[in-house]
């Protein structure tokens, strides 16, 4: 099957099952990404190493044309910063991680965690005008437990979408004429700073959940005026006397460390 795909290494996994079951990628996009938080390497590498043309630019209505041209099958998109204009000529899918229309938006894994959520999950739903709200295709949910990180989450996404790709390849128009309306949902805006912010006068348990909801991401301690970037950031429990970045029952570890301000 000849197809497009659009996406950075978060759902890589969709792009490496996609070339499991033979298909063949006639073009790759993806995005400028800070390769701190947000990586690209990893698409990049497999489209040089197959000899995939590939971009870093926005994908257009006109590539859509000349895959279309080429005869392009189906388009997959896993992780894409843009919106991408929709094309009638073979079926557009993305892959979300959550239970659509669950967490609608371009990062809703943390508030599953913030809140948390019973089930996680993820969608193959067709690709429509307003992000997120086209018509389910395949959909897995999974259950989440009391100490699930953005990383935990992500790992039960990446056990599911194999099977779902597979599927979709496999039985593509019996997938696409069992595709059923979402209903109502709700659009999650990115989170901002103030969510990834926390101070010394938070709870430790509080702390540990943000923490959790970031997990791998940038957060921010601030203390006064000073503000420090915690990646891979941990609650210590314990007394915090004397202890870098204390909180109230606690103190804050982190893999990596940057002061901003």
């Amino acid at each position: 099957m000849k197809i497009a795909y659009l996406g950075i290494d978060l759902l890589k996994p969709a792009l490496d099952a996609l070339l499991r079951e033979g298909c063949d990628v006639l073009k790759l996009f993806t995005c400028p990404t800070d390769n701190v938080t947000e990586f690209n390497i990893a698409v990049i590498r497999t489209a040089e190493e197959r000899g995939i043309p590939y971009t870093l630019s926005r994908v257009t209505a006109a590539d859509l044309e000349e895959l279309a041209a080429r005869g392009c099958e189906l388009l997959v998109c896993a992780g894409y910063y843009y919106r991408a204009p929709v094309a009638s000529a073979f079926p557009m899918v993305n892959f979300h991680p959550t239970p659509l229309p669950v967490g609608r938006g371009s990062w809703p894994m943390p508030r599953l965690i913030l809140e948390g959520a019973a089930f996680g999950g993820v969608t193959a739903h067709k690709m429509a005008a307003d992000f997120d709200t086209g018509e389910i295709l395949l959909q897995e949910r999974f259950p989440l437990d009391g100490r699930e990180d953005h990383q935990t989450y992500m790992e039960k996404v990446y056990e599911k979408v194999p099977g779902m790709v597979r599927e979709l390849v496999n039985r593509l128009p019996q997938v696409l004429a069992d595709a059923r309306p979402q209903g109502a949902g709700e659009y999650w805006p990115l989170p901002t700073e103030a969510d990834w912010t926390v101070t010394p006068d938070m709870d430790a348990a509080q702390v540990d959940r943000i923490l959790r909801a970031f997990y791998g991401y940038e957060c921010v301690y601030r203390d006064g005026e000073q503000k420090t970037e915690l990646i891979g950031g941990r609650v210590v429990p314990g007394d915090p006397a004397g202890r870098p970045f204390p909180v109230r029952g606690g103190y804050l570890t982190a893999d990596r460390i940057r002061t901003l301000s």
